[in-house]
């Protein structure tokens, strides 16, 4: 029944796309002939005159005309609906109220930087500089030392500090926020751009500069420039570097750590895209996709951050998600929507029925096939864990068949984290992958967690059913929710890092207990409002990621993914 039923609902959807497709060809076709309004606020001027340049560049036959605009006048063009617009924190600030879209696009981002000889390194990493210990620094009209910033140890013989910092409007700005004052009166080193400054740290253990993160980055391998490493912040001042604040090692994990919220945001500013509404116009999301893709690397070049991959998609997703295009439907084609949507309501009034059935007829124990969106309270006895399976700490289980290829797929553990998965990407048959490297990645509502792989291998055959149906990983984990078989290299060698049932319960007990601590303290950073079942912590709830923000599913993979790969 549910397989006629579905063949039937497939037949409407080849229908109607066939009965359209010619409608939204031709409405694609004239978008991309069309012409973009772009402005600036004039510090990003430069930045955007560049993006436009360069996609005009491989667009020729588009029309796009960028003006530089203050405040007030941003504000009207907004009113008016004129365009699509970039512009800095400090712009964001007047015209937010103007704005009913905006979408972060870029980052400014202002640093602590030291030498990598400092002989009080070892500390500074451990205890970190905070806000007031800076300012005692700044604002020292005597000898400055590194005792002044680092309270609580002592120094036997006083370090001096020299503080360097860049000309830079953006970094004597973001300082001034960062130390809470209103006019910065600076007793220390001014340098004229980021030459001068890496110099001057590379030559003097003792500095201490403050400049733009890519100012410090060397362009050929996007790393730290050589002898010189960050100065971690202690954000909540508690006298040492937390795991919450653990950001500083490279510059992938502290660009991560900017996104999510762990760094100080007076030293970090956004480059958002602003437009009266969100933008429906192809060649207006088309150029927007770019920015966020190719475009990006002209922020470096600019003075500016690049977002991190996730943070890109996530926007990405967010702007491409139920596109609509600007134009005038025919009476026949509103016709034949209204008449699909008809015939499909039909089909699936009867599937929702036939599943109905099928839950009453089924035996007591069964679970329920799919994530249902009711609160319900999530713990140790809510996990499904079979016999028989190995299961690998980055919630990933594998089982051998007897014809020597191996099963994989995803705990029920992480299913149950997520919510209902909305999309997977998978690799394709044929390819070698080795334990704890990137094995798919699982998205909800452009959200995602990267899961890596148990064993080393080649993949034999994917479970193709998940891509029209990914929530089977929800449902059925263990069964019709299966990702992959592959071939196994070291499957004798490998077992031996894996656990099985017993075990492997006793580690989820801990697992849990993290992930109390977890949705204590790392969500209620970002969302305030958030709380558990009970007000106590003691029960979590089914699907506790699935409605939370894109930078917990970040800091979540970070904490309980990355580190058990």
């Amino acid at each position: 029944m549910k397989t006629r039923v579905f063949l039937f609902i497939g037949i409407l959807l080849i229908y109607y796309s066939t009965a359209i497709s010619k409608e939204l060809t031709t409405g694609i076709s004239q978008a991309q002939k069309g012409s973009i309004n772009v402005f600036s606020s004039p510090d990003l001027y430069p930045l955007t005159a560049k993006w436009v340049s360069e996609y005009s560049r491989l667009n020729p036959e588009l029309k796009i005309q960028v003006t530089k605009s203050e405040d007030k006048e941003i504000t009207g063009m907004l009113q008016s609906g004129t365009g699509i617009g970039f512009i800095s924190d400090e712009s964001f600030v007047s015209v937010n109220n103007a704005s009913t879209w905006n979408m972060v696009v870029g980052r400014d981002v202002t640093v602590p930087v030291m030498n990598t000889k400092n002989p009080l390194r070892d500390e500074i990493v451990k205890r970190g500089i905070t806000a007031t210990g800076l300012a005692k620094i700044i604002e020292s009209t005597q000898s400055q030392n590194w005792g002044m910033l680092l309270s609580g140890i002592q120094i036997k013989a006083e370090v001096p500090v020299r503080f360097y910092y860049v000309n830079d409007p953006t970094v004597i700005s973001g300082l001034t926020h960062f130390i809470g004052i209103k006019q910065l009166k600076i007793s220390g080193i001014m340098v004229n751009n980021e030459q001068e400054m890496a110099s001057a740290i590379q030559k003097d253990q003792n500095a201490l500069g403050f400049c733009r993160l890519v100012q410090i980055i060397d362009p050929a391998n996007q790393k730290i420039a050589e002898n010189i490493q960050l100065v971690p912040i202690d954000k909540n001042g508690n006298g040492k570097i937390d795991y919450m604040e653990a950001i500083y090692d490279n510059v992938q994990d502290f660009s991560r750590g900017v996104w999510i919220g762990k760094y100080p945001k007076e030293l970090s500013g956004n480059i958002y895209s602003v437009a009266s509404v969100k933008p429906g116009n192809k060649t207006e999301l088309a150029f927007l996709n770019w920015v966020l893709t190719d475009g990006q690397q002209f922020l470096n070049t600019n003075g500016y951050s690049e977002l991190v991959y996730n943070e890109r998609q996530s926007q990405i997703d967010r702007i491409n998600e139920s596109p609509k295009y600007a134009s005038v439907q025919s009476d026949t084609n509103a016709f034949l929507k209204i008449k699909f949507l008809i015939l499909l309501a039909i089909g699936v009034s009867v599937l929702i029925l036939d599943i109905l059935v099928r839950r009453v007829r089924s035996k007591k124990g069964i679970r329920t096939e799919a994530y249902s969106g009711i609160i319900t309270p999530f713990d140790e006895n809510s996990v499904i864990i079979p016999k028989g399976l190995y299961f690998d700490k980055t919630h990933t289980w594998a089982f051998m068949k007897k014809d020597g290829t191996v099963k994989i797929g995803i705990d029920d553990f992480l299913q149950h984290i997520t919510g209902q998965l909305t999309r997977i990407e998978m690799k394709n048959t044929g390819e070698k992958i080795k334990k704890g490297e990137h094995l798919l990645t699982i998205v909800r509502q452009g959200k995602q967690l990267r899961i890596y792989s148990p064993l080393t291998g080649t993949i034999a055959s994917q479970n193709t059913n998940l891509i029209a149906n990914s929530n089977l990983i929800n449902s059925s984990p263990f069964s019709e929710g299966w990702i992959y078989t592959i071939q196994p290299t070291n499957w004798l060698l490998e077992i031996q890092f894996l656990s099985m049932a017993e075990k492997y319960k006793n580690w989820l007990t801990t697992e849990f207990s993290r992930l109390k601590d977890f949705f204590a303290i790392a969500v209620r950073v970002h969302v305030p409002a958030f709380t558990m079942v009970l007000q106590d912590g003691g029960v979590l709830r089914d699907g506790i990621l699935a409605d939370l923000d894109p930078q917990v599913w970040e800091e979540f993979q970070t904490q309980f993914i990355d580190r058990s790969k």
